[in-house]
């Protein structure tokens, strides 16, 4: 459906025949689709298993690199010679405005330094009992359903319980938010994203409607309004709170001093509701997918978690116990990456390993295939969480695993999201036993992240009743 130069440098620069170039053309349509549908599946076979590897993805020369070293040359070492590709900016920008995952240059550094405090370790412990008690409304939930023996939809309950920690985590005081259509829109504004993606591919221009663009429109209209008058109304109140609009609001850069504008923090929250929303569900639904299919590993967390809230207060987990439960986590976000890919573009002329790669190249790190990359896994479609124990990670190298990225642009929000997947498994998994409802697990669809398409099925029962 593409095609693919050589892995190794130099790379070809020759020009497709005519041929080739009525065969790509002829593919052409095929390959929107293929984009639109799986972008995963447009990608050149050699990724898995070469270190560069550059193809012609929809008509624009794009270079993909699956090798550690390199990574760290570009996304470290580099880092300010590169920029935010269009392909993503142009999806996302809509709803989030410019804050930390659009912006570039020093309006990013200027928001990422004043945020960077409020995801501090100490500050993240003080969210943990918001996170429990959604845990704790969900078992409630399931508990309610015990006996109808209809399959429940873990990626959809997970959206609602992450989705509850959002909400009183991040704008606790707004009592007036509708939770289920603020849910609802930034569904409807991050499906439609996966076409803004394909036409920005093709080069259409970004008025150009499509499969969904009205909704998103209108999505993000109410997304950003609602977190706009959320923040006015704090103001207005005279008062700041201590969720993360609260933090946000006292926040300052510790550079220059000064404090996020309106529009910033508009941008930011919904980042990070985004974010951590549809990131950690989708990371929880894909774990107890695998660990419905591995009872050998399931019984292991359980018998952590059990042994980790026995002398606690009340009986709650300590989640800094929960280390099998925290390798088992990274070892699904290796095998299924909420964000699968990284895209930059070349601001200036840069060296990878000593070779030149021109201004206004397009960059793609797929951390997916990095992660299952032969050269750097054994047995790399295997689920084994023992790869994460800390004998069998002392030689891995930093960039073999990126599911919160790498450099300076790292998740700002990965403590908040590791320790949200722990307490919500430690309070589910020892109340319930999880069986498949479909043939097969649910394949894996990347749009902006990578979902499992048509949610994950699944029958929910207490457990010890068969």
């Amino acid at each position: 459906m593409h095609s693919t130069t050589a892995s190794t440098f130099p790379l070809s620069t020759t020009s497709p025949s005519f041929r080739e170039a009525v065969a790509e053309a002829a593919a052409f349509p095929r390959l929107v689709q293929t984009v639109v549908r799986n972008m995963i599946e447009a990608w050149p076979a050699e990724v898995y298993s070469e270190s560069l590897v550059e193809a012609r993805l929809l008509g624009r020369r794009t270079l993909f690199v699956s090798d550690p070293r390199l990574i760290r040359e570009l996304l470290v070492d580099q880092a300010a010679r590169l920029g935010r590709e269009e392909v993503m900016t142009r999806s996302l920008t809509p709803v989030l405005g410019s804050g930390i995952l659009t912006a570039d240059g020093e309006r990013w550094r200027a928001q990422r330094r004043t945020a960077a405090p409020v995801f501090r370790h100490d500050r993240i412990r003080d969210f943990v009992p918001a996170m429990l008690a959604a845990a704790v409304a969900t078992r409630a939930r399931w508990m309610a359903r015990t006996g109808d023996g209809a399959p429940v939809d873990l990626l959809a309950d997970m959206m609602r319980t992450t989705f509850d920690i959002i909400v009183s985590t991040m704008m606790s005081d707004e009592t007036g938010l509708d939770v289920a259509r603020f849910g609802q829109a930034m569904d409807a504004y991050l499906d439609q994203t996966r076409w803004k993606m394909a036409l920005t591919l093709v080069g259409a221009p970004a008025w150009m409607p499509h499969p969904g663009s009205a909704r998103g429109v209108s999505a993000a209209r109410y997304l950003r309004g609602t977190v706009t008058a959320a923040i006015e109304s704090r103001r207005r109140g005279g008062r700041s709170g201590r969720d993360l609009l609260g933090l946000m609001l006292r926040a300052r850069d510790p550079e220059g001093g000064d404090a996020m504008s309106d529009e910033s923090l508009t941008d930011n929250l919904l980042t990070f509701i985004a974010a951590g929303h549809e990131t950690t569900a989708i990371t929880l639904a894909w774990t107890l997918c695998l660990l419905a299919e591995h009872p050998e590993i399931e019984a292991r967390v359980v018998e952590e978690i059990a042994a980790s809230g026995r002398d606690a207060p009340h009986g709650l987990p300590d989640l800094d116990a929960l280390s099998y439960t925290r390798q088992v986590v990274m070892e699904v976000m290796r095998l299924y990456p909420a964000a699968p890919l990284i895209v930059r573009k070349t601001l200036d002329e840069v060296s990878l390993g000593g070779r030149r790669i021109p201004a206004g190249r397009s960059i793609h790190v797929p951390i997916y295939a990095l992660h299952r990359h032969a050269k750097l896994w054994t047995a790399p479609e295997r689920f084994d969480p023992d790869r994460f124990g800390p004998n069998e990670s002392a030689g891995r190298d930093r960039h073999a695993y990126m599911p919160f990225g790498a450099g300076p642009r790292i998740c700002i929000g990965m403590g908040f999201a590791m320790t949200e997947c722990l307490a919500i498994l430690a309070v589910l998994l020892p109340a319930f036993r999880f069986d498949r409802a479909g043939p097969a697990r649910p394949e894996a669809r990347f749009t902006v992240t990578l979902r499992p398409h048509g949610g994950v099925p699944m029958v929910v029962s207490p457990r010890g009743v068969r």
